[in-house]
């Protein structure tokens, strides 16, 4: 933990009380929550990026001592400025507040900025920063569960950048929404070149053990798919999930937010407090433990939705809080897959029998999602037929083989097309579970796109296909989903 002088412990003790978490359910705390009044100030206006490191901006730039917190933690931010400037921190929650996209919620600050040292190379390629803290604040009882960014901004230049953090609680809630922080980290190249994709490996692949991430450093720009300057700061969740999140907090749903790692370090009572755990997004890394606890939790009769693609794809070890290394395949490497994996030593279960389909082979790839089964349920109030298409919703990544499970049903089907023209295919699924629950794959990471598109949102343009954005029928499958899941 870190250590504070008398102003920055002044700052903590401001802007917090603390008070024990509510367990009962509270559905219409987020209906209050976006009636208040929003903005679209939360987004970055000035960005700039060094001329070497491409996606680093080294102007200013910061990360949090924890990627979750709850009320009373102390949350401490770790920023570097170079040049020296003075800096504040805007720290805004993100949701629907109409249409505005996020809420000011408290600025801290102004701080003296300083340089801080970019770290050494270390064992596995490791790249973790030991940077001073500029405040703690202990998080206050009146910040309710949600993505939370905290917009850094200079005050001897214009440039901004963002750090993001979760707010979680333990009450019961419909819903709980899993942003998908491994995978963030596992794609930050800061300073450099220094993911899980980056390594010294002789094969010359990109998919070996042996190379570890840490969470105690800078998220950079996102390094390929789209090119979006508000992904500095802010991993993924502003590419991939943020659409889902604004949209399901239009629709006033009774959502609650977490980290990966909170499912590691919590268990399964902490997923079956809510009817529905949700999987959004690119949400290719989960530990054993994860996957475990999410078959445990279908047991139990919590419903899934993979809202994602390229999920639980990888085996990921957590050294400790903060250090990732990838470890193993789910299910092992597949023939296809070879020419990209090997020194994957641990073995795990194959992902199909969680999801109800795998990552498949070429694992990229652009394609229309097409109903195959009109009469099922999901599809009430759509209008759909059988063969009718939702142009470009499926991309970059996709789930296919469907597992051997009781009761499964492949809803949509189709095929995919990369850049180099070689074909892949992909299949939606719903399987029930022992307790009138159910579980969802979509069988997309674009998903959240044909939900909504918040202020800043950029469509992308992914092995010479994209999705169209907001469409009705993908918002009433998701209804259909969600008011059969909270009934």
């Amino acid at each position: 933990m870190p250590t504070f002088n008398r102003r920055q412990l002044l700052a903590a003790a401001a802007a917090a009380s603390l008070p024990s978490v509510a367990s009962a359910a509270k559905p219409n705390l987020i209906q209050e929550e976006n009636a208040k009044p929003g903005t679209t100030d939360w987004q970055l206006t000035y960005a700039k990026f060094d001329a070497k490191a491409k996606y680093r901006s080294s102007l200013i730039e910061g990360y949090c001592n924890r990627t979750s917190v709850t009320v009373g933690d102390i949350l401490s931010f770790q920023v570097s400025t170079q040049p020296a400037t003075p800096f504040r921190i805007e720290i805004y929650r993100l949701g629907y507040y109409q249409g505005l996209g996020g809420r000011h919620i408290q600025t801290f600050g102004p701080f003296a900025g300083k340089p801080q040292e970019t770290p050494p190379v270390g064992e596995k390629r490791l790249r973790e920063c030991k940077w001073d803290p500029c405040v703690g604040i202990a998080i206050p009882s009146d910040w309710p569960s949600g993505v939370y960014l905290g917009k850094l901004v200079a005050e001897k230049h214009r440039y901004q950048s963002y750090v993001i953090f979760i707010v979680r609680d333990n009450r019961k809630a419909d819903f709980l929404f899993q942003c998908s922080t491994n995978t963030w980290q596992a794609y930050n190249k800061w300073p450099e070149t220094h993911s899980l994709y980056d390594n010294d490996h002789p094969s010359k692949k990109p998919l070996v053990s042996g190379v570890q991430v840490s969470f105690s450093r800078p998220y950079a720009k996102y390094p390929q798919v789209v090119d979006h300057a508000l992904s500095l700061g802010s991993g993924e969740f502003l590419l991939w999930e943020f659409p889902f999140a604004h949209w399901i907090e239009q629709q006033g749903y009774d959502v609650t937010y977490c980290a990966n790692d909170d499912i590691d370090d919590r268990g399964v009572d902490f997923i079956t407090r809510a009817k529905a755990f949700l999987s959004v997004g690119h949400d290719e890394y989960w530990t054993r433990k994860q996957y475990d606890t999410c078959i445990d939790a279908v047991k139990k009769g919590v419903s899934i939705g993979f809202f994602s693609g390229n999920s639980v794809c990888f085996v990921v070890e957590r050294e400790n809080p903060w250090r990732l290394e990838r470890v193993g395949r789910y299910g092992g490497i597949r023939p296809g897959e070879e020419r990209y994996m090997e020194d994957l030593p641990v073995k795990a279960p194959n992902e199909n029998l969680l999801i109800g389909a795998q990552t498949v082979s070429p694992f990229n790839g652009s394609g229309d999602w097409i109903c195959t089964k009109p009469e099922h349920w999901i599809f009430e109030g759509t209008g759909m037929k059988k063969g009718d298409r939702i142009p470009g919703l499926v991309g970059w990544e996709f789930h296919g083989d469907p597992a051997d499970i009781k009761g499964l049903e492949v809803v949509a089907a189709g095929k995919t097309i990369n850049g180099g023209e070689a074909e892949s295919h992909w299949e939606a699924t719903i399987y029930p579970g022992p307790k009138g629950n159910t579980v969802f794959n979509a069988s997309t990471i674009f998903w959240a796109m044909g939900l909504s598109s918040p202020p800043g949102f950029i469509l992308p343009h992914v092995h010479n296909g994209r999705p169209h954005g907001v469409d009705a029928r993908v918002q009433r499958i998701t209804k259909n989903l969600f008011e059969k899941w909270k009934a």
